[in-house]
């Protein structure tokens, strides 16, 4: 039942998604909310809010090229309210803003966006030029001396623990990237859309171990756009509007040194204290998969299995499959269907609990499902119903 404090997602849109794309991502991001406000059935004037994660960084353009005061000049939004930068709890951090902005009543209807244009910027460093540093200093000082310099080798040290503490195998692990490309191949957005088998898996080069290739996500550019609408406004909007049913999140530490679980271990349980319901009540998930080993992580703190059964929960792939019990990344994850960091889980959420999945549709009517965003001291949650 509607109630005055709800918040809800209304249009969701996406750009092309490809690599080494001509496109500026600013008019990438420009496409998505088109998309967006034409299945809301909303005009640019009635947006009065933005909401973004983590904002332009000026030094790491192709992490994050556009703004949200970019946004706002470029489309002239009369903005009562807007928000963007890196202090959240991860990329779906800006939707949970974005809905406590209009349970607040400080806006009505707020467009929250993530652009990406990591393969671009890479292709084209002249005009996006990298973050160069001449000396180890934050962070970094307690990783980069050790030649720890990417997220896979930190990754990969949570993940070689889960071996070799609860038994989980590479096998296991491989459901998670051969059930993301299985599906990609029917999302015609995909970036990547050949299914993979074990014995392509168990022979892929090795990125940082136990993760070999299949296991990472790459980089892309595309732009994802949600509108997030108060339950006073959605009387404006002509799509079915999916209630954002709880939200939870966790900053355990803004630095990967040393910390002993990933935030998702918070966050899970948190998710579940602010609903009635349960994760029997869920149709699926879309987990955050910037390396598989998160999809193992996230299954175990929401309380789909016990900590150190994720592994064998997922074992064979069955369960995880567009006809199984609990359907995983069902647009292709960012394994398959490419890094849009974060925000593609929560807008193919909308997708699949709306009926609109085409060929990737789960059957049996989904009215309830829980997307996530984040990895190592980065969690947040969000659980989502079709009323």
């Amino acid at each position: 039942m509607m109630t005055a404090n709800d918040a809800y997602i209304t249009g969701v849109g996406q750009s092309q998604i490809g690599v080494k794309l001509a496109r500026h991502p600013l008019l990438l991001t420009l496409d998505a909310v088109k998309e967006a406000l034409a299945e809301a059935g909303l005009t640019i004037g009635q947006i009065d809010g933005v909401s973004t994660y983590p904002g332009r960084m000026q030094g790491y353009l192709g992490f994050s090229p556009v703004g949200a005061d970019e946004l706002i000049d470029a489309l002239g939004i009369r903005a009562t309210w807007y928000a963007g930068g890196g202090e959240i709890t991860s990329q779906l951090g800006a939707v949970v803003a974005a809905a406590a902005a209009v349970r607040a009543g400080l806006a009505r209807h707020v467009i929250c966006f993530r652009t990406v244009y990591e393969a671009a910027a890479m292709a084209r460093p002249d005009e996006f030029p990298p973050l160069r540093r001449d000396k180890v200093d934050g962070s970094s000082q307690w990783t980069a001396p050790f030649n720890a310099l990417s997220a896979a080798n930190w990754t990969a040290q949570y993940a070689m623990r889960h071996m070799k503490r609860y038994g989980l195998t590479r096998e296991q692990l491989a459901q998670v990237a051969i059930t993301d490309r299985a599906h990609a191949a029917l999302n015609p957005r995909a970036l990547t859309r050949e299914p993979i088998t074990m014995d392509e898996y168990m022979s892929a080069r090795m990125i940082s171990t136990p993760l070999c290739l299949y296991d990472c996500d790459r980089f892309t550019d595309a732009s994802t756009v949600l509108i997030v609408s108060a339950a006073s406004a959605i009387d404006e909007v002509s799509c079915t509007p999916i209630r954002i049913a709880a939200m939870a999140g966790t900053v355990a530490r803004h630095s990967w040194d040393q910390a002993e679980w990933m935030a998702s271990y918070q966050t899970g349980p948190d998710l579940w204290k602010r609903t009635d319901y349960k994760p029997s009540d869920v149709d699926t998930v879309q987990f955050y998969d910037g390396f598989s080993f998160y999809v193992i992580t996230w299954l175990e703190a929401l309380g789909f299995c016990d900590v150190g059964e994720g592994g064998r929960f997922i074992e064979g792939g069955k369960r995880i499959a567009l006809d199984g019990e609990l359907p995983l990344n069902t647009f292709g994850g960012q394994i398959g269907a490419g890094r849009l960091h974060g925000f593609g889980f929560a807008h193919e959420s909308v997708v699949q609990l709306r009926g609109k999945g085409g060929a990737r549709q789960i059957p049996d009517d989904p009215r309830v499902a829980v997307c996530t965003s984040g990895g190592g001291p980065l969690a947040t949650a969000l659980l989502l119903a079709r009323d």
